[in-house]
């Protein structure tokens, strides 16, 4: 965590002479106009001098350090240092609509109001506040037609974008405002399933910093899902509890913390402890993960190591790694001055080549998580990038699929981070934040602590998982539903979607009067049939409803719920289906608690005029989905000639196509612009088949 500003592959730090080094900085001159300072050793060498304003402004100068006797400036200037009031990123590039106030500079609590001119649809915060912390409230207002493959991506405050195409393989690319950094993705592509490649980019000046709240939610959002990633491919004897991955275990965490020159004691042991809160954090996952555990600063320090965990019983017990964190003191960090952001890369690198090598089989199916923690540019060792892109191929091998099989985290601490290098060393991916700006470590200490507990919280509902062989993985929450009527010699056999533990979401058409709960077979995951307690129709459901204008049958309120009388156990193949305006569907769509409103999931999941969907109408012989269907879901434009093909269905005979399909419904069908599956065949002797 050194506070040179001078990347270079040869700089040590060291002093010229031992009489330099000895000698402390005057105490003359070092005042800031509107704030305060602080030191960290005093006047004496090495000391650091951090300049504080108040809430809402910022330092000209942020930090000094004694060296050789002589105050340093980051930047070469006779003015003296000034707090100056912060200011939001330029919200005017806001596109195809209007910003209120139009002002030319926005400051700490000015509010904005966003709206689109016609034909366009709003997406995103309506209204927006200047955070002290140089960011705007809420999430980026958009204006689109979405009539094309991929959503408007928008604008964020303070950027531009070249290209408005938004069609597959389309290209959008972004830059700040100088003297801003980008932190996102600066091109992105429009994808196969209408989705943008990357992260969105945002506009950070030199003082902007994520919140703890914000670090805390946007962190515990993306873990979780990503944690969610090394489950699927565990035993499915597990059921549920905690995973135990003890000797080729398919989790491996690696946590790099810089300890180099301007941290002292006191942050050496704040940085241990912030090792500690994390692995405790996340020991509330249903997840028990592999560790690794460096220093860096010149050199790099193993104080555990991957093949040590894995191996030994004994280093595989936190309460172990804590102690020895513990026992690992100040001076053992070794020569403090440079920060070799590079040898810390290289030494996770080298340890997961070790892995492939030792773990052959399993290797693909490992989850790799790095975290890195840095208070300071790299001045030694070279760019580390390079580093990170052999880790990355290492672990992908340039597969698509497999992207996901790595998550590379970083967290940089203090006003030294060099925020362009850093974005470049941290995965990129829609909807998830991986590189986090904080001022201090004890703001990062209040992350994890701001971070919900996974052990009381919700648990993880059903995602799809594209390109699994395992399609009941793939698609965990079906289930297929036989029914025996006692009025008929032949049953209902329906589809249904586990919606928690205890109930199974189905039509109600499938039931007929006179059932029982003890004619009902459900069957979930393989070999795993369950008895039902109880089933409900919905109370308006009545397909004779709209006799009287037409409509021979109407299916409308076509839904019945399904008691078990037990609950069930969760597993890799069997977790419920996640529901919009639900806290589970959050962590599915990877966003925060803040950020997930029944309006942002109709956003994210409605974000098309045409919307891919899928459907199987009976299941194979292990319970998986057999011979799934794909079927486009038409909004928009689309929307109104799907409802009007509903007249030429049979037995219907109204004049008004929206009496058939009202707004309660989502339509599909129809030849145009694709020829869509029939999700139901009909009754076969009164019998749905």
């Amino acid at each position: 965590m050194a506070s040179s500003n001078n990347l270079s592959v040869s700089t040590t730090g060291a002093p010229s002479s031992m009489s330099k080094r000895d000698s402390s900085c005057p105490k003359e001159n070092l005042n800031i106009t509107g704030g305060t300072f602080v030191l960290s050793k005093g006047y004496s060498h090495g000391s650091l001098l951090r300049y504080i304003c108040p809430n809402g402004y910022y330092p000209s100068v942020q930090s000094r350090m004694c060296q050789d006797g002589r105050w340093t400036l980051k930047i070469k200037t006779r003015k003296t240092p000034e707090c100056k009031k912060i200011t939001c990123p330029n919200p005017r590039v806001f596109e195809n609509g209007e910003v209120i106030p139009y002002k030319d500079k926005y400051y700490v609590n000015d509010t904005t109001t966003y709206s689109c001119h016609s034909d366009y649809t709003f997406r995103g915060s309506a209204d927006r506040v200047c955070k002290p912390n140089g960011k705007w409230s809420g999430s980026t207002p958009i204006c689109g037609r979405d009539s094309d493959h991929c959503p408007d991506p928008g604008v964020p405050p303070g950027s531009s974008r070249t290209g408005n195409m938004f069609n597959l393989g389309d290209k959008v690319t972004y830059r700040c405002q100088s003297p801003m950094t980008l932190i996102g993705s600066k091109v992105r592509v429009c994808l196969d399933g209408g989705q943008w490649s990357g992260t969105e980019p945002q506009c950070y000046s030199h003082y902007t910093y994520d919140t703890p709240e914000e670090a805390s939610e946007a962190f515990s959002s993306s873990l979780k899902s990503n944690l969610a990633v090394s489950q699927q491919y565990e035993k499915e004897d597990q059921q549920g509890k905690k995973i135990t991955m003890n000797q080729g275990g398919k989790l491996d965490i690696y946590i790099a913390v810089d300890a180099s020159e301007s941290i002292d004691k006191k942050d050496f042991e704040n940085a241990k402890t912030t090792i500690k809160m994390l692995i405790d954090k996340i020991s509330y996952y249903p997840v028990s993960p592999n560790y690794e555990i460096l220093m860096f600063a010149t050199d790099v320090t193993r104080i555990t190591s991957m093949r040590d965990f894995k191996n030994n019983e004994d280093a595989r017990n936190l309460m172990n790694i804590f102690k020895d964190l513990d026992d690992f003191n100040y001076e053992r960090v070794g020569v403090k001055t440079g920060t070799n952001i590079a040898k810390a890369y290289t030494a996770i690198l080298e340890s997961i080549k070790l892995e492939e090598l030792n773990n052959a089989a399993t290797f693909n199916e490992t989850q790799h998580i790095v975290i890195l923690f840095t208070d300071g540019q790299a001045n030694m060792g070279g760019n580390p990038r390079p580093k990170v892109e052999q880790i990355k191929h290492l672990v992908t091998k340039n597969h698509p699929n497999r992207e996901k099989n790595l998550d590379l985290y970083v967290f940089g601490v203090g006003d030294d981070v060099n925020q362009e290098d850093i974005n470049g060393l941290v995965s990129q991916r829609d909807q998830e934040k991986y590189f986090f700006k904080l001022k201090d470590l004890t703001e990062v200490q209040k992350m994890f602590d701001d971070m919900i507990d996974e052990s009381t919280s919700v648990g993880l509902c059903g995602i799809v998982w594209e390109g699994l062989e395992n399609k009941r993985r793939a698609f965990p929450w079906l289930a297929q539903i036989n029914i025996q009527h006692p009025s008929a010699s032949k049953g209902s056999n329906c589809m249904g979607s586990l919606v928690s533990s205890s109930y199974i979401l189905t039509a109600a058409h499938c039931f007929k009067e006179g059932d029982t709960p003890d004619k009902i077979i459900v069957k979930l995951e393989k070999d795993l049939v369950v008895k039902v307690k109880n089933f409900t129709l919905h109370p308006k459901y009545n397909p004779k409803a709209k006799q009287h204008i037409g409509i021979q049958e109407c299916y409308e309120f076509d839904v019945a719920l399904i008691q078990l009388e037990k609950a069930v156990e969760m597993t890799f193949n069997l977790r419920p289906i996640c529901i919009p305006c639900t806290k589970e569907t959050n962590g599915a769509l990877k966003l925060s608690e803040s950020e997930g409103t029944c309006k942002k999931h109709e956003e994210i999941l409605m974000n098309n005029e045409l919307v891919e969907a899928a459907f199987t109408s009976e299941m194979d012989t292990d319970n998986s989905p057999k011979n799934i269907k794909n079927i486009m879901i038409k909004l928009g434009k689309y929307r109104d000639a799907c409802v009007e093909d509903a007249k030429k269905a049979k037995g219907i005979n109204a004049t008004n196509a929206k009496d058939i399909v009202t707004d309660n419904f989502l339509c599909s069908g129809g030849i145009v612009p694709t020829v869509d599956d029939v999700a139901c065949k009909g009754k076969l002797n009164n019998i749905w088949q």
